[in-house]
């Protein structure tokens, strides 16, 4: 067995089964053979009602899907916003919805919970919302840290105004919040499609940071589709990585050309579910109402 191959994937259900409504995406998730998901914030607004929360809850637990990934709420990231902790003036947003994304983490033994930075704005300095992003950031990972949570940070492409480009600039930041909390639960999510759009030399990224890796997301270059529609030599990555000791999830993260069920003809069956004896890890994690705005975003 290629090293690859014993790396356990999940379906990111904010990208792919969006032809489904958001409470049957997990059901559709088991169907193709797998047993874990991720999701951007799956709600339109930081703090939707009791009664949706508990049925995107109950949707993963009566599909028998363990939630590896959960984004904090990010705004409306189909009108171009890419995350608050940067954002002047919505510190109290973010911070409440912080609180939701743990409790719903400690429901569903999810543990990797990611930040997205937001965007450079015109109204304060870049130094200025550097240091909001730090408050925040370390808000964060203390609240996720009461349930051995770990806050990831990511480089994104195709978002001119989004400061994080390159591994180097996410690094940087995570770096910086752990010294400041004092703590190690902050880690870089490894975007491995972002990154190449970029222009980071992603094998070198790997060999850098491996240890500081928590979580993993795939999708092939150019046009972000299934493995093999590019140009990414994403076996090849992924080797380096189960060669380098990461044991964390692979959040498969692209855009499928047809229906999401007819897009996994590069992964094997046996592949989809983790192996025997895994378990989660923190270690380099028609709509419904109140379902995500965020679907069809470019994140």
């Amino acid at each position: 067995m290629r090293p690859d191959q014993a790396l356990r994937y999940d379906v990111n259900c904010s990208i792919m089964f969006t032809e489904l409504a958001l409470l049957q995406r997990p059901a559709a998730v088991r169907a193709a053979g797998f047993g874990a998901a991720e999701y951007w914030w799956p709600f339109a607004i930081a703090v939707p009602a009791d009664r949706e929360v508990d049925a995107f809850v109950s949707s993963l637990r009566d599909a028998g899907i363990q939630l590896v990934s959960l984004n904090f709420f990010a705004g409306d990231m189909a009108a171009g916003d890419r995350g608050l902790l940067s954002c002047a003036g919505r510190g109290a947003e973010f911070r409440d919805n912080v609180q939701l994304v743990a409790a719903v983490g400690e429901q569903l033994g999810c543990r990797s919970f990611n930040a997205l930075f937001g965007n450079r704005d015109d109204v304060a300095a870049p130094q200025q919302q550097d240091e909001l992003a730090l408050g925040n950031l370390v808000y964060a990972m203390d609240a996720v840290a009461r349930i051995g949570g770990t806050v990831l940070v990511e480089a994104v492409s195709g978002a001119d105004r989004y400061p994080l480009r390159t591994a180097a600039d996410a690094m940087a930041v995570i770096d910086r919040a752990n010294q400041a909390a004092g703590a190690a639960n902050c880690r870089f999510l490894a975007d491995l499609y972002h990154l190449t759009v970029n222009g980071d030399d992603v094998a070198a990224v790997i060999a850098a940071h491996a240890p500081a890796i928590g979580h993993v997301q795939i999708a092939d270059a150019p046009g972000r589709g299934a493995p093999g529609t590019g140009q990414i030599d994403l076996a090849a990555h992924l080797g380096q990585l189960a060669d380098a000791g990461y044991q964390g999830w692979v959040g498969l993260e692209y855009k499928p050309a047809g229906a999401t069920a007819d897009s996994f003809g590069w992964l094997p069956r046996e592949q989809r579910a983790a192996p025997i004896g895994s378990t989660p890890s923190t270690e380099g994690a028609a709509k419904t109402e109140g379902a995500a705005s965020t679907e069809g975003a470019e994140r």
